[in-house]
């Protein structure tokens, strides 16, 4: 395992090799934190629900997250197999090319976990900081998991990026409050007790405990998930 902390600080300057995407990592979190809140409240409104201001510039903090998490990780799989491959045939593994990618996804979902953070705490204040910095890392932990399956099952840049997309939609427009419905399909999706979390963190409230179990095993089972996907990508073929 000497060779995982280089190879996943490796991983993140191949990520982060194009200014843009150091600069989408801080203007997105900020951008959802700010103006897709008032989307979401708006959406919210318009089906019933009950998501106010505070709770919805809250959420967004997660949404963002995950936005970037799920995205950076799709494009680690989809972009890099031939890459991982050699990289396993090669001598290092296909477990230590798999963990080191993990490693390198966790390392920039902190990043914009904590641009996330930040900019709530600047836009309206966090009642309880650090469930709200554990729910938001969880939302990232996540889409990590989303982003390196569709990454592992399409191999298309475009058609896989709209499907993370869509995936993405369809879990923040169903999410907790954002219908009059209480349970509804938002209640199925993995990051329903983690948008829970961060909405009652964002208020000053109190999480049953039964939330915090279930975050963290959506989110260790997310990361497993991930964890598959990246070493199924990375797995030397057969030559025959």
């Amino acid at each position: 395992m000497s060779a995982l902390a280089p190879t996943s600080g490796s991983f993140v300057r191949e990520q982060l090799r194009a200014p843009l995407t150091l600069v989408l990592l801080v203007a997105i979190p900020v951008f959802f934190v700010l103006i897709f809140a008032s989307v979401l409240g708006e959406f919210s409104k318009a089906l019933g629900g009950t998501l106010a201001t505070r709770s919805a510039t809250a959420i967004s903090a997660g949404w963002a997250t995950a936005f970037m998490s799920g995205t950076l990780a799709f494009f680690m799989v989809s972009s890099s197999r031939g890459a991982d491959r050699r990289l396993a045939a090669a001598g290092l593994g296909a477990l230590r090319v798999a963990l080191s990618r993990i490693a390198a996804a966790l390392a920039l979902g902190v990043v914009v976990s904590v641009v996330a953070l930040l900019t709530l705490w600047l836009r309206s204040g966090i009642g309880h900081p650090l469930h709200a910095a554990v729910a938001i890392f969880a939302f990232a932990t996540i889409y990590i998991g989303i982003g390196a399956v569709i990454g592992a099952l399409v191999s298309g840049p475009l058609e896989g990026s709209l499907l993370v997309i869509l995936v993405f939609s369809v879990d923040a427009f169903s999410g907790p409050q954002m219908t009059s419905s209480a349970g509804g399909i938002g209640a199925y999706f993995p990051t329903f007790h983690a948008a829970n979390l961060l909405i009652a963190a964002g208020g000053g409230r109190g999480s049953p405990g039964a939330d915090w179990t279930s975050v963290l095993a959506v989110a260790f089972g997310s990361l497993a998930v991930a964890l598959a996907a990246f070493w199924l990508t990375a797995r030397p073929r057969s030559l025959r």
